[in-house]
Protein backbone atom coordinates (compact mmCIF):
# COMPACT_ATOMS: atom_id res chain seq x y z
CA UNK A 1 0.00 0.00 0.00
CA UNK A 2 1.38 3.38 -0.99
CA UNK A 3 -0.10 6.85 -0.58
CA UNK A 4 0.05 8.81 -3.84
CA UNK A 5 -0.94 12.22 -5.20
CA UNK A 6 -1.83 13.07 -8.79
CA UNK A 7 -3.52 15.60 -11.07
CA UNK A 8 -5.32 15.45 -14.39
CA UNK A 9 -2.63 15.52 -17.08
CA UNK A 10 -4.62 17.72 -19.50
CA UNK A 11 -6.86 19.90 -17.33
CA UNK A 12 -6.37 22.34 -14.47
CA UNK A 13 -7.98 20.05 -11.94
CA UNK A 14 -7.23 19.69 -8.24
CA UNK A 15 -4.47 17.63 -6.70
CA UNK A 16 -6.00 14.33 -5.59
CA UNK A 17 -4.86 11.85 -2.97
CA UNK A 18 -5.07 8.11 -3.30
CA UNK A 19 -3.75 4.79 -2.08
CA UNK A 20 -2.20 2.36 -4.56
CA UNK A 21 -2.39 -1.36 -3.81
CA UNK A 22 0.02 -3.59 -5.71
CA UNK A 23 0.11 -7.41 -5.82
CA UNK A 24 2.93 -8.90 -3.80
CA UNK A 25 4.01 -11.89 -5.85
CA UNK A 26 4.10 -10.83 -9.50
CA UNK A 27 3.68 -7.98 -11.95
CA UNK A 28 0.07 -6.72 -12.09
CA UNK A 29 -2.21 -8.18 -14.72
CA UNK A 30 -3.69 -4.69 -15.12
CA UNK A 31 -4.84 -1.58 -13.30
CA UNK A 32 -8.15 -0.78 -11.62
CA UNK A 33 -9.46 2.56 -10.36
CA UNK A 34 -11.86 2.23 -7.43
CA UNK A 35 -14.37 5.07 -6.86
CA UNK A 36 -16.03 5.80 -3.52
CA UNK A 37 -19.63 6.69 -2.56
CA UNK A 38 -21.18 10.17 -2.41
CA UNK A 39 -18.87 12.77 -0.84
CA UNK A 40 -21.76 14.60 0.84
CA UNK A 41 -22.91 11.47 2.68
CA UNK A 42 -19.64 10.36 4.21
CA UNK A 43 -18.15 8.73 1.14
CA UNK A 44 -14.38 8.46 0.93
CA UNK A 45 -11.68 6.07 -0.23
CA UNK A 46 -11.61 4.67 3.34
CA UNK A 47 -15.17 3.29 3.26
CA UNK A 48 -14.78 -0.41 4.20
CA UNK A 49 -16.27 -1.72 0.95
CA UNK A 50 -13.93 0.44 -1.16
CA UNK A 51 -10.92 -0.73 0.85
CA UNK A 52 -12.03 -4.36 0.57
CA UNK A 53 -12.39 -4.11 -3.21
CA UNK A 54 -8.94 -2.55 -3.62
CA UNK A 55 -7.28 -5.14 -1.38
CA UNK A 56 -9.17 -7.98 -3.05
CA UNK A 57 -8.08 -6.84 -6.48
CA UNK A 58 -4.45 -6.63 -5.34
CA UNK A 59 -4.68 -10.20 -4.03
CA UNK A 60 -6.11 -11.23 -7.41
CA UNK A 61 -3.13 -9.71 -9.23
CA UNK A 62 -4.30 -6.17 -10.00
CA UNK A 63 -2.81 -2.77 -9.24
CA UNK A 64 -5.76 -1.05 -7.57
CA UNK A 65 -5.94 2.70 -6.96
CA UNK A 66 -8.58 3.94 -4.53
CA UNK A 67 -8.69 7.70 -4.27
CA UNK A 68 -10.61 10.63 -2.81
CA UNK A 69 -12.75 12.74 -5.10
CA UNK A 70 -12.16 16.51 -5.03
CA UNK A 71 -12.95 18.05 -1.66
CA UNK A 72 -12.65 14.77 0.26
CA UNK A 73 -9.81 14.08 2.70
CA UNK A 74 -6.61 15.66 1.40
CA UNK A 75 -7.89 16.02 -2.16
CA UNK A 76 -8.14 19.65 -3.21
CA UNK A 77 -11.23 21.32 -4.62
CA UNK A 78 -14.92 20.97 -3.78
CA UNK A 79 -17.81 18.67 -4.63
CA UNK A 80 -18.99 19.30 -8.21
CA UNK A 81 -22.24 17.29 -8.48
CA UNK A 82 -20.58 14.59 -10.57
CA UNK A 83 -19.15 16.77 -13.32
CA UNK A 84 -15.73 17.35 -11.83
CA UNK A 85 -15.74 13.91 -10.26
CA UNK A 86 -15.78 12.34 -13.74
CA UNK A 87 -12.63 14.33 -14.49
CA UNK A 88 -11.19 13.01 -11.23
CA UNK A 89 -11.69 9.46 -12.52
CA UNK A 90 -9.96 10.46 -15.75
CA UNK A 91 -7.04 11.75 -13.66
CA UNK A 92 -6.90 8.54 -11.64
CA UNK A 93 -7.04 6.46 -14.82
CA UNK A 94 -4.19 8.42 -16.36
CA UNK A 95 -2.10 8.00 -13.22
CA UNK A 96 -2.77 4.26 -13.11
CA UNK A 97 -2.02 3.80 -16.82
CA UNK A 98 1.25 5.67 -16.36
CA UNK A 99 2.53 3.34 -13.66
CA UNK A 100 5.43 1.27 -14.99
CA UNK A 101 3.88 -1.99 -13.83
CA UNK A 102 0.54 -1.30 -15.52
CA UNK A 103 1.45 0.52 -18.72
CA UNK A 104 0.73 -2.31 -21.18
CA UNK A 105 -2.11 -3.98 -19.28
CA UNK A 106 -5.88 -3.45 -19.25
CA UNK A 107 -7.51 -0.69 -17.23
CA UNK A 108 -10.78 -1.28 -15.37
CA UNK A 109 -13.05 1.13 -13.52
CA UNK A 110 -14.87 0.07 -10.36
CA UNK A 111 -17.29 2.09 -8.26
CA UNK A 112 -19.68 1.84 -5.33
CA UNK A 113 -23.00 3.77 -5.25
CA UNK A 114 -22.28 7.35 -6.45
CA UNK A 115 -18.85 6.04 -7.42
CA UNK A 116 -20.47 3.40 -9.63
CA UNK A 117 -22.37 6.06 -11.55
CA UNK A 118 -19.24 8.22 -11.93
CA UNK A 119 -17.16 5.23 -13.05
CA UNK A 120 -19.69 4.32 -15.74
CA UNK A 121 -19.97 7.92 -16.87
CA UNK A 122 -16.17 8.18 -17.07
CA UNK A 123 -15.93 4.90 -19.00
CA UNK A 124 -17.65 6.62 -21.91
CA UNK A 125 -14.89 9.24 -22.03
CA UNK A 126 -11.77 7.52 -20.66
CA UNK A 127 -10.57 5.03 -23.24
CA UNK A 128 -9.65 2.40 -23.71
CA UNK A 129 -11.42 0.91 -20.69
CA UNK A 130 -11.32 -2.88 -20.52
CA UNK A 131 -14.23 -3.42 -18.10
CA UNK A 132 -16.43 -1.66 -15.56
CA UNK A 133 -17.81 -3.03 -12.28
CA UNK A 134 -20.66 -1.05 -10.70
CA UNK A 135 -21.71 -1.89 -7.14
CA UNK A 136 -25.10 -0.66 -5.86
CA UNK A 137 -25.63 1.71 -8.78
CA UNK A 138 -28.17 4.47 -7.93
CA UNK A 139 -30.66 3.87 -10.71
CA UNK A 140 -32.44 7.20 -10.30
CA UNK A 141 -29.40 8.97 -11.77
CA UNK A 142 -29.76 7.38 -15.21
CA UNK A 143 -31.00 9.51 -18.13
CA UNK A 144 -32.83 7.76 -20.94
CA UNK A 145 -30.49 5.91 -23.28
CA UNK A 146 -27.57 6.16 -20.88
CA UNK A 147 -24.73 3.68 -21.59
CA UNK A 148 -26.47 2.03 -24.52
CA UNK A 149 -23.36 2.59 -26.66
CA UNK A 150 -20.80 1.53 -24.03
CA UNK A 151 -19.67 -1.76 -25.52
CA UNK A 152 -17.30 -2.99 -22.81
CA UNK A 153 -17.81 -5.83 -20.31
CA UNK A 154 -19.97 -4.58 -17.43
CA UNK A 155 -20.67 -6.12 -14.03
CA UNK A 156 -23.48 -4.90 -11.78
CA UNK A 157 -23.55 -6.01 -8.13
CA UNK A 158 -26.55 -5.33 -5.90
CA UNK A 159 -28.21 -6.57 -2.75
CA UNK A 160 -31.72 -7.97 -3.01
CA UNK A 161 -32.87 -5.48 -0.34
CA UNK A 162 -31.31 -2.41 -1.96
CA UNK A 163 -33.95 0.31 -2.41
CA UNK A 164 -31.49 2.57 -4.27
CA UNK A 165 -30.72 -0.14 -6.82
CA UNK A 166 -33.86 -2.32 -6.92
CA UNK A 167 -33.04 -5.69 -8.44
CA UNK A 168 -36.07 -5.85 -10.77
CA UNK A 169 -35.30 -2.39 -12.18
CA UNK A 170 -31.62 -3.20 -12.54
CA UNK A 171 -32.33 -6.38 -14.50
CA UNK A 172 -34.87 -4.67 -16.77
CA UNK A 173 -32.50 -1.80 -17.56
CA UNK A 174 -29.22 -3.74 -17.83
CA UNK A 175 -30.84 -6.25 -20.17
CA UNK A 176 -30.95 -3.58 -22.87
CA UNK A 177 -27.28 -2.64 -22.73
CA UNK A 178 -24.78 -3.53 -25.44
CA UNK A 179 -21.84 -5.82 -24.90
CA UNK A 180 -21.25 -8.44 -22.24
CA UNK A 181 -23.27 -7.65 -19.10
CA UNK A 182 -23.39 -9.64 -15.87
CA UNK A 183 -25.52 -9.09 -12.77
CA UNK A 184 -24.58 -10.50 -9.37
CA UNK A 185 -27.27 -10.39 -6.67
CA UNK A 186 -26.40 -10.78 -2.99
CA UNK A 187 -29.21 -12.17 -0.86
CA UNK A 188 -30.19 -10.51 2.42
CA UNK A 189 -28.11 -7.43 1.58
CA UNK A 190 -29.11 -3.76 1.34
CA UNK A 191 -27.41 -0.73 -0.22
CA UNK A 192 -24.64 -0.64 2.39
CA UNK A 193 -23.60 -4.29 1.92
CA UNK A 194 -22.29 -4.38 5.49
CA UNK A 195 -20.57 -7.65 6.25
CA UNK A 196 -20.52 -8.61 2.59
CA UNK A 197 -17.43 -6.66 1.60
CA UNK A 198 -15.33 -9.75 0.91
CA UNK A 199 -18.02 -11.29 -1.26
CA UNK A 200 -18.34 -8.12 -3.33
CA UNK A 201 -14.57 -7.92 -3.73
CA UNK A 202 -14.46 -11.53 -4.89
CA UNK A 203 -17.19 -10.92 -7.49
CA UNK A 204 -15.35 -7.89 -8.88
CA UNK A 205 -12.01 -9.69 -9.02
CA UNK A 206 -13.57 -12.74 -10.69
CA UNK A 207 -15.20 -10.60 -13.34
CA UNK A 208 -12.12 -8.53 -14.13
CA UNK A 209 -9.90 -11.62 -14.31
CA UNK A 210 -12.33 -13.22 -16.74
CA UNK A 211 -13.23 -10.29 -18.97
CA UNK A 212 -10.81 -7.34 -18.72
CA UNK A 213 -8.45 -7.77 -21.65
CA UNK A 214 -5.41 -5.71 -22.69
CA UNK A 215 -6.08 -2.77 -25.05
CA UNK A 216 -4.94 -4.67 -28.15
CA UNK A 217 -7.55 -7.36 -27.49
CA UNK A 218 -10.51 -5.16 -26.68
CA UNK A 219 -11.72 -1.67 -27.38
CA UNK A 220 -13.80 0.88 -25.61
Amino acid sequence: MKQVYFKHPDKHGPLLEGVLHLPEAAAPRGGAVVCHPHPEYGGSMDVPLVVAIAKGLARAGWAALRFNFRGVGQSQGAYDEGRGEVEDVEAAAAYTRGHDAVRDGPLALVGYSFGAWVALEAAQRTGPVAAVAAVALPLWRMPEGWLHDLDVPKLFVAGDRDTVCPVAELKAWAGGLSGLTEIAILTRADHYLAGREGQVADEVARFLNAHAKPPREGAK
